[in-house]
């Protein structure tokens, strides 16, 4: 039988439970962030441990406390005079229901939505009850004395499902720090929504993000649009260790899926990547909203700003090739022909002529890049595009704005024409577009006048989503973070990036605590669209059994009405 770990004796919906251990059980096992069971009267309630403390039945213990070598009055004295107090969070409701359908909680305010996958693993509960079972949000809280007991492998695989399910794209992002049992995203709902990896330096981002990718590839729910900034994503990178050592990039996990487009070819053949296609920007391609995003690294003025609008409205789209090619007389002319203002256009076009010093920049282009790399990913090919030795904010920001905007309009068009046809085939497959350093782009400050900011905020309706990487989330605009459904996140110590963490999340004060003790390496808080409820996870290791594992899943298409249903679900969403 399972043993007992201790008894409710007091707490509340809004603060949670507070649960007094049973004498035979040390405190020194209870670690923030366990995943526990309270066995109520009419249901089970899944809760998080938030915080341990220590209890005394009499001050006098305080002021005259016993010989630490005195082991027989330490032992008389446990248990009943001292004793430990752990603090619970209910997260879920498990209850015993007649011909009920099972529903699961979204804690990120998505509700209770249906599962229908069987929990006839929870064979205890059941023989109890004779009833179905159902998941339900947490609305009230466990009797008294009710008992609370170590989570089991059923319970996560009732709440987190299982890897192989031939129904659900579920992949397993790690373990709980106390149990060898995989926690499962459910990546359909993942990839619905915009999604998050926070944490800061070295706390483990790139790994995350990598295990994240691999498993969207592998079970094919969107395919990728990756900004790989500092070339970690598509090709071999370095552990973090302190042995030099190398992983795998994508390419090399899924040499058939991936294409590599690189914007510094030299630096790509350096770093021996195979096959790498050449991408180039010209001029006409740069819109005056991608300068705008990239004004503080240009130190351009507000005036500058609105005489390049001017500018553009005057001379289209090629303005900036016009602009570089003006001489003083020129500017003046213009000036008093359109009412510019002269310093302020000089400025510009000297603070342009940096853009020259990119190498990816050219005046005119023989053909449209940004329309091979939409090609590819309308064949289902995830594509990576590296900087190379362009790391630097300005070419990193100027670069990732004018594709996605271009990318972005091409799948506005295809959501159109699937609104108008209602065509199951002429549903875009998701797409999900990975950025770092995201503060830079969702700042509060130019949030609305970027083209991320727009698909942030749009959540699906157009099958765009973003995955943003960010060690600072508090520099995220506030709207923004409340629609990030998935928030996977590493260690963070700033007060300010803990509560933007938070932002939109009930609950998220016992939370804090959970967050704020987490390893520096290898463990993450997972809560959100894509799980049932907030868990700590002892993240996957990224290594060669990792490899082994993701090549050995072998994912069979979904049943055809599963395929139907969710053409219908599309629909729903786009309004018709």
């Amino acid at each position: 039988m399972d043993r007992p770990l201790g008894s409710v004796i007091q707490g509340s919906l809004s603060k949670g439970l507070e649960v007094r251990l049973h004498a035979d059980v040390s405190v020194e096992d209870m670690r923030v962030g366990k995943f526990l069971v309270v066995r109520g009267v009419r249901s089970h309630f899944f809760c998080m441990l938030t915080d341990v403390s220590l209890g005394t039945s009499s001050a006098r213990i305080l002021s005259n406390p016993p010989n630490p070598n005195d082991d027989f009055l330490l032992a008389v004295l446990a248990g009943s005079s001292t004793y430990g107090t752990i603090e619970l969070s209910p997260m879920l409701m498990l209850t015993a229901e007649r011909e009920k359908q099972q529903a699961i909680f979204d804690p990120l305010g998505g509700g209770v939505r249906e599962n229908k996958v069987a929990l006839g693993n929870l064979a205890s509960f059941e023989s109890q009850t004779g009833a179905d079972i159902e998941l339900l949000p947490v609305k009230t809280i466990p009797s008294h004395f009710s008992q609370v007991f170590d989570a089991k492998e059923t319970d996560f695989r009732a709440v987190f499902g299982w890897e192989d399910d031939p129904y659900r794209r579920n992949f397993a992002i790690g373990k709980p720090i106390d149990m060898d049992v995989a926690v499962c995203l459910d990546l359909d709902r993942f990839v619905e929504r915009s999604n998050g990896v926070f944490g800061k330096s070295g706390t483990g981002k790139s790994f995350l993000t990598r295990l994240l990718l691999s498993g969207i590839i592998r079970k094919q729910a969107a395919v990728n649009l990756i900004f790989d900034m500092h070339s970690e994503y598509g090709w071999e990178a370095v552990s973090e260790g302190k042995q030099f050592s190398t992983v795998k990039g994508l390419r090399q996990l899924f040499p058939d899926k991936i294409q590599i487009y690189t914007l510094d070819p030299e630096s790509t053949k350096r770093r021996g990547v195979r096959d790498a296609q050449e991408l180039f920007l010209s001029f006409d391609q740069i819109e005056v909203e991608d300068i705008a995003l990239v004004q503080r690294e240009l130190n351009l003025s507000e005036a500058s700003i609105e005489n390049a609008i001017i500018l553009r409205n005057e001379l289209g789209s090629g303005w900036i090739n016009k602009l570089l090619e003006m001489t003083n007389e020129d500017i003046q002319m213009f000036c008093e022909e359109k009412r510019g203002n002269k310093s302020s256009i000089m400025a510009l076009q000297r603070k342009l002529e940096r853009l020259n010093d990119l190498k990816y920049i050219r005046k005119r282009c023989p053909k449209n890049y940004v329309t091979e790399v939409l090609q590819c990913l309308d064949g289902g090919k995830n594509v990576v595009i590296e900087f190379g030795s362009h790391s630097d904010l300005l070419s990193y920001m100027l670069a990732a704005n004018v594709i996605t905007r271009r990318i972005h309009q091409a799948y506005v068009r295809k959501a159109e024409k699937f609104l108008q046809s209602k065509n199951p085939c002429d549903r875009p497959q998701p797409l999900v577009i990975t950025i770092e350093e995201a503060h830079r782009f969702l700042d509060p400050a130019i949030v609305r006048s970027t083209i991320f900011g727009t698909i942030a905020r749009e959540m699906r309706k157009y099958f765009v989503t973003l995955l943003i990487v960010d060690q600072r989330p508090s520099g995220i605009d506030a709207e923004v973070m409340s629609q990030v459904g998935t928030r996977i996140t590493a260690l963070l110590n700033d007060d300010k990036d803990i509560d933007a963490i938070f932002t939109g999340v009930s609950g998220g004060q016992s939370l804090r605590s959970v967050l704020a003790k987490l390893d520096s390496k290898q463990q993450a808080l997972v809560l959100g669209h894509a799980v049932p409820m907030p868990v700590v996870v002892q993240t996957r290791p990224y290594d060669e059994q990792f490899y082994r594992e993701i090549g050995d899943i072998d994912w069979q298409e979904m049943p055809d009405e599963q395929v139907f249903a969710e053409a219908e679900a599309a629909k729903m969403d786009l309004g018709f």
